[in-house]
């Protein structure tokens, strides 16, 4: 029985992407994303609680942002936040290619911020625990799930959402094999499905569908489309946008 990135977590369906990689490598994420992942890999931690204390608090600690007035203005409180209100921050961030500039709560990760903050429904907020993808972008041109970095940590780099890929009415290759192969049911993960195939695509991965299913283990999908998102990845991987 293949095993999702986190432990206890199974993936029994059939030909559902199989993680068979070190635990200490997941596909998606660096150190921040890691670390966030073995917090909750305990079993007892969830999202919330580890975002309220150890990254938020190094994120702060580093930024000095502990240190801002409690009376800012602009407080913008993503849906699911626990505990009292916190003083929001200014944030500018770049997503597809723009600047946004926003103000915050310090713990909101960067899915709400793009969600709830700036309108960008594309990537979806699946299980919230940084398991299943769908809530995959690329930051800097690497995987990360949107859902287990907080938008503080992201500022001043390179964020791309679904909705960057397209140049005006010309797709991506890969949106475009993804429908040339039906890689897709309900849609609802393929966002990040496709999100994470093209950062898939500019790793030094092998070429075989082995390499593709171990490459797209961080995304989970429910339903029966993965030999059609292997064949949308083996195609669109070797196109330039």
């Amino acid at each position: 029985m293949a095993r999702s990135p986190l432990k206890g977590v199974e993936d029994s369906r059939p030909g559902g992407f199989a993680c068979m990689s070190d635990p200490k490598q997941p596909p998606h994420g660096d150190g921040a994303e890691r670390e966030a992942l073995s917090a909750l890999d305990d079993g007892k931690t969830t999202r919330r609680e580890f975002v309220g204390t150890a990254v938020v608090g190094g994120a702060l600690l580093a930024t000095g942002l502990l240190s801002l007035p409690a009376n800012a203005k602009g407080s913008a409180k993503a849906p699911g936040l626990e505990g009292p209100p916190v003083a929001p921050v200014p944030l500018r961030l770049q997503i597809n290619g723009k600047e946004h500039a926003l103000e915050v709560e310090p713990r909101v990760t960067l899915l709400d911020a793009l969600r709830e903050n700036l309108g960008l429904t594309g990537s979806k907020k699946g299980c919230d625990l940084g398991q299943c993808g769908a809530c995959t972008v690329l930051v800097e041109g690497r995987r990360v799930n949107s859902c287990l970095t907080l938008a503080v940590m992201q500022q001043g780099k390179q964020i791309t959402t679904i909705e960057g890929l397209a140049q005006g009415d010309a797709l991506h290759p890969m949106q475009q094999s993804f429908l040339a192969h039906d890689g897709f049911q309900c849609g609802y993960c393929t966002p990040g499905q496709i999100m994470s195939a093209v950062g898939f695509s500019r790793e030094p991965w092998g070429q075989t569908d082995a390499d593709i299913r171990e490459g797209m283990c961080g995304n989970i999908c429910r339903c029966g489309a993965y030999p059609h998102i292997v064949a949308a990845v083996r195609d669109g991987r070797g196109k330039k946008a």
